[in-house]
């Protein structure tokens, strides 16, 4: 199985491609973490990232794309994928349909998470995130069992300064006016299928399976 999950900051994404690709057996493909495996490893590519990263600039599409290549062509994906965060534009969706045409694949479905403003801002405001692993956590919905502190790591945790209320409403303002292009191309496409994506995670994960048995 091979999908795509889309959504708004604050959707769920990340939550549910692991948990999704961890119950299909499949390899879970996140645009951040291949960036700063890149990065770690010092590939020429990962070089190239971490210039523009610490000059406080977006990593270019053209170079995000040649990482996303260079990941579609290992062995794991061959069994399926689940695409977390990515495309983010109508552009760069036509740059991933340039991959899965060299690599003779293509996507299977496009599940959209639709996510209410109200919702988003509750989660994004007490997200905190941990400063080695980067794992999530939330201060209500999924505290850590020490105040401040990692589960997995033990490294402090922090909120990111984009999670404030008034800058989350920015980026939902910004996110909105991009992604509307991109959902019309994979309806068009007869790929989208979108879900309420407010409820608990582990419900919106189980309509998410439901949708993969349909398609199987």
């Amino acid at each position: 199985m091979r999908i795509i999950l889309l959504g708004p900051p604050g959707a769920g994404k990340g939550t549910q491609a692991k948990t999704l690709a961890e119950r299909l057996n499949v390899a879970h493909i996140s645009t951040g973490d291949i960036l700063r495996q890149n990065v770690k490893d010092g590939t020429a590519l990962g070089r190239q990232a971490k210039d523009f990263m610490e000059r406080g600039a977006l990593v270019p599409d053209e170079l995000m794309s040649k990482m996303l290549s260079d990941r579609f062509s290992q062995p794991d994906i061959e069994k399926g994928f689940i695409l977390d965060g990515y495309p983010r534009s109508l552009a760069q969706a036509k740059t991933l349909e340039e991959i899965f045409k060299q690599r003779n694949t293509d996507v299977d479905m496009v599940v959209y998470l639709d996510s209410s403003d109200k919702v988003i801002i509750q989660r994004l405001t007490g997200r905190l995130v941990c400063s080695g692993c980067g794992a999530n956590f939330h201060i209500t919905n999924m505290p850590p069992k020490e105040k401040g502190i990692c589960d997995k790591c033990g490294k402090p945790l922090f909120q990111r300064t984009d999670d404030k209320e008034e800058t989350i409403k920015k980026r939902l303002d910004v996110y909105k006016q991009e992604v509307s292009g991109l959902i019309k191309h994979y309806q068009d496409k007869k790929k989208l299928y979108s879900l309420d994506a407010d409820g608990e995670a582990g419900v919106v994960l189980e309509e998410i399976i439901a949708l993969t048995k349909k398609m199987a």
